[in-house]
């Protein structure tokens, strides 16, 4: 018998949050018939930690494969990995998804860690798995400066997208090239176990699924993780492809709504038709990310499409108030496209949730105060449009230069220091779970923000925020939506933002859901 895969999600989310693990389903499509695995999700699992090692125990296994994103999970991930390695030293453990990717050097540099899995991971776990019995189990040493991820480490040289360790030297295979998700086989849902226990209530429905179709994006904006990890690339599949997956969770497990993770559905609009037709066959309220001058140039026949489609909300990026910062930020779009989305949601009964980027690093306080009056004339034009305010957060780049080099090189994202004059970034996964770190690549906080600052856009988002109630929430009672609504009007009209202490006050008894911190 085929020896076994671990794949194991690490706790991050609220259980009102909670989604179906697109990573691991998509790692699972691939092994089967090939590996035995198990997922376990410490999102539904409380005692994660205890599941893993249980099921290391039970069998052969041949790899735990732990997905990790920046931010919260990167603590879990750890205890579970930590708890492996002392109880099993000679199973290799691998960390794959956005936070080996983009933070390699440091992700490796730890001695419960053997491989990193950097980019799309299918075809790179499974060339792994073929090496691993030649490789042999790690080699820990007594630091992790003479440690190596395997006895025989030669046969790990030729699987792209793999970042290892060689008697301490760290070693980055070169980078795999992104294929299709249409080339890889349909999510095996069954492998969570009760797939229902996942379609959680939301604003659009009582089950809400979720679903990826698409892959990337060809922009290349500096603050986007999502540029760190594709590169400018995007890949769509066949429209027939989505519709299958669809027709699955709605017709098999009773989804009815559904929530797009793509990481920008709206590429173009030639290839956002056959998608928009699908989904208006699909028939389900459904919530999407679109990028502002791409909407604001559909056709009307497009719009039209788009509501027969039943779009219900739509994560756009505005980040901005400045055609200038959006150009520093390379966003590629401009205020104009902004003002314009926002009035053809309202047309086509669409609400826009509009992300904002404040504080960037050259003129912080004065392009907040511009942000806080390009919000309000938003307001005016749609005033359902959801407001999510961050702060602004470099995110590792590769070098320009090297885009379109030689492809047995890696190219590695790269970020010296956190803004223009530091700090340096963490140099192992137990520095990213410090508060500050976990602040700053959360965006919510950075460095060159003095406390005022700080304050003055918690205070102006405590009253927008009751002024404005999300519409995703749908657990605040009507009474108290309408309480908060009524006590941050006049400070709201007035431009009063300072010190809101009765809002804060109301809201102790009134559990008002923010969006920046619990978006759908």
């Amino acid at each position: 018998m085929a020896k076994k895969v671990i794949l194991v999600n690490p706790y991050m989310s609220s259980p009102r949050s909670v989604r179906l693990p697109l990573s691991l389903l998509a790692l699972g499509a691939v092994l089967e018939g090939r590996y035995e695995y198990q997922i376990v999700d410490g999102n539904v699992d409380s005692q994660a930690a205890q599941t893993t090692l249980n099921a290391v125990q039970a069998g052969d296994t041949a790899l735990l494969g732990v997905t990790v994103m920046p931010g919260p999970q990167v603590a879990p991930a750890i205890e579970i990995s930590r708890a492996v390695r002392q109880a099993h030293p000679q199973v290799p453990i691998a960390w794959g998804g956005y936070f080996p990717t983009l933070y390699p050097d440091s992700s490796i540099n730890a001695p419960y860690v053997d491989y990193l899995v950097r980019g799309q991971g299918e075809d790179t776990l499974l060339e792994l798995l073929e090496c691993l019995p030649e490789a042999g189990p790690p080699r820990p040493g007594s630091a992790v400066s003479d440690s190596s991820s395997a006895r025989n480490s030669g046969v790990l040289r030729d699987v792209r997208g793999l970042t290892w360790k060689d008697q301490g030297q760290i070693v980055h295979n070169p980078e795999r090239p992104f294929r299709p998700p249409d080339q890889y086989p349909h999510y095996p849902y069954e492998r969570v176990g009760d797939v229902g226990s996942y379609l959680r209530p939301s604003f659009m429905g009582r089950r809400t699924a979720v679903h990826q179709a698409a892959i990337g994006c060809r922009y290349r904006c500096t603050f986007c993780g999502v540029v760190s990890m594709f590169n400018g690339h995007t890949s769509l599949p066949a429209a027939q492809h989505t519709h299958e997956a669809l027709h699955t969770l709605s017709s098999r497990y009773g989804a009815d709504a559904l929530q797009l993770y793509d990481h920008n559905f709206f590429d173009k609009e030639k290839t956002s038709i056959p998608f928009l037709e699908v989904l208006a066959k699909v028939k389900m309220p459904w919530w999407c990310y679109a990028r502002a001058d791409t909407l604001a140039k559909f056709s009307t026949s497009t719009w039209e499409l788009i509501r027969r489609s039943r779009l219900k909300m739509a994560y756009i990026g505005a980040e901005a108030a400045s055609d200038s910062v959006l150009k520093s930020m390379k966003k590629g779009t401009k205020v104009e496209h902004t003002f314009e989305t926002a009035r053809l949601c309202r047309h086509y009964g669409v609400i826009p949730e509009f992300s904002f980027v404040l504080g960037g690093p050259q003129d912080p306080e004065g392009e907040i105060e511009n942000t806080f009056r390009f919000i309000r004339r938003l307001k005016k034009i749609h005033p359902e449009c959801e407001v999510i305010l961050y702060f602004y957060s470099p995110t590792p780049q590769r070098d320009p230069a090297r885009r379109k080099a030689d492809r047995q090189e890696a190219r590695i994202p790269l970020l010296k220091t956190y803004g223009p004059e530091g700090p340096e970034l963490p140099t192992t996964p137990e520095e990213w779970t410090q508060p500050r770190w976990l602040n700053y690549v959360c965006h919510q906080d950075a460095p060159w923000l003095s406390p005022r600052m700080r304050q003055r856009v918690r205070d102006f988002s405590s009253v927008l925020y009751c002024r404005y109630p999300t519409a995703q929430d749908h657990s605040t009672p009507r009474w108290g939506k309408s309480l908060l609504r009524n006590l941050a009007r006049l400070r709201y009209s007035a431009g009063l933002y300072g010190h809101p202490w009765e809002l804060r006050l109301a809201r102790s008894f009134i559990p008002l859901r923010e969006p920046q911190r619990e978006s759908l």
